[in-house]
């Protein structure tokens, strides 16, 4: 009996590497204290986790992937009954030289503009030195959500990479390059409606073993920032980080080492809407823990010309895995 559990056991592991299954994860958990200056808002204490969960089958040139992610500290059900909630599901393949990708999935953060994560295709091939691409999503509307009849064109010239959308609602222009160690790229998002383009530039270099990178984000009178970037976490934000119609943001971030930590500070002013300016500096230190485990300590100074009741000072630490 036992040599017959045994070659069970064996072959159904077999059976699984033979199937080319891929398991990764992370899960960061969060104790964040906010000590706000106005006596009118108590200071809080929060613990919270972020889970994340991927699987991918491959077999020749189709892949299956299935994220999954678990998360407390926003009311979700996942957090109040230990579920895990289903996020992308999709598979990329080819067909001939055309790259394919079909199913549910995010579209990513982005400085300007918010992620969604909607059934989409898209289908993309190389030709003649240019990347040709198209998406559609499964929207009926031309705003940020839906992503449809998405045509796009990218390719480098003289050392410059450059990238054309063009969409239902408008366009997005991208382009990078490095000039004497210095990187610098732009992403703009014109639209068909007026008063509602937005831009991005950013600087990045090295000095002295000290990176610096500054970024400027711009949105005419009649659209909002939303991005989720370096910058900040502006996408579906409340209180001092729910941006208005033009309102611009500017960051400044030094970072560098130091006895085995990774130090950084930011700076990031929101202006161009009387009243209601707001700046924030950071301060984060990040190091790798013996455990496999990180360490992420992350002090936060608001100032809000907005509000009287969101000024706050805020210390998050953080140990974050991944497997």
């Amino acid at each position: 009996m036992k040599k017959l559990i045994a070659a069970a056991v064996a072959t159904s592991v077999s059976a699984i590497a033979l199937a080319d299954i891929s398991i990764t994860g992370s899960l960061k958990t969060n104790y964040t204290h906010t000590d706000y200056q106005s006596t009118a808002t108590n200071d809080s204490d929060a613990f919270s986790h972020e889970g994340d969960l991927s699987i991918k089958g491959k077999s020749g040139d189709t892949s299956v992937v299935m994220n999954f992610g678990a998360i407390d500290g926003s009311g979700s059900a996942a957090a109040t009954t230990g579920n895990i909630v289903s996020e992308d599901v999709y598979l990329t393949t080819k067909i001939g030289d055309v790259n394919v990708k079909m199913g549910t999935y995010d579209n990513g953060n982005n400085t300007l503009r918010a992620s969604t994560r909607t059934p989409r295709a898209s289908l993309s091939t190389e030709l003649g030195g240019f990347s040709l691409s198209y998406l559609n999503g499964n929207g009926t509307s031309s705003s940020d959500a839906n992503q449809n009849d998405e045509v796009g064109i990218s390719t480098t010239l003289g050392g410059v990479s450059l990238g054309y959308t063009a969409k239902d609602g408008g366009e997005t222009i991208k382009a990078s390059t490095t000039v004497g160690g210095v990187s610098l790229s732009y992403l703009g998002l014109p639209s068909d409606t007026a008063n509602k383009d937005r831009s991005y530039v950013e600087l990045s270099t090295t000095l002295s073993g000290v990176g610096i990178k500054i970024g400027k984000a711009e949105a005419e009178s009649s659209v909002k920032i939303e991005g989720d970037s370096w910058m900040g976490d502006f996408e579906g934000a409340s209180d001092a980080y729910a941006l208005d119609n033009g309102q611009d943001v500017t960051a400044v971030e030094l970072s560098t080492s130091l006895e085995g930590n990774k130090v950084v500070f930011r700076n990031v002013s929101i202006d161009d809407v009387a009243t209601k300016d707001t700046s924030f500096n950071k301060v984060i230190v990040t190091r790798p823990l013996a455990s496999g485990a990180t360490l992420e300590v992350t002090y936060t100074d608001l100032d809000d010309d907005g509000s009287t009741t969101t000024d706050s000072e805020t210390l998050d630490i953080e140990l974050a895995v991944k497997f």
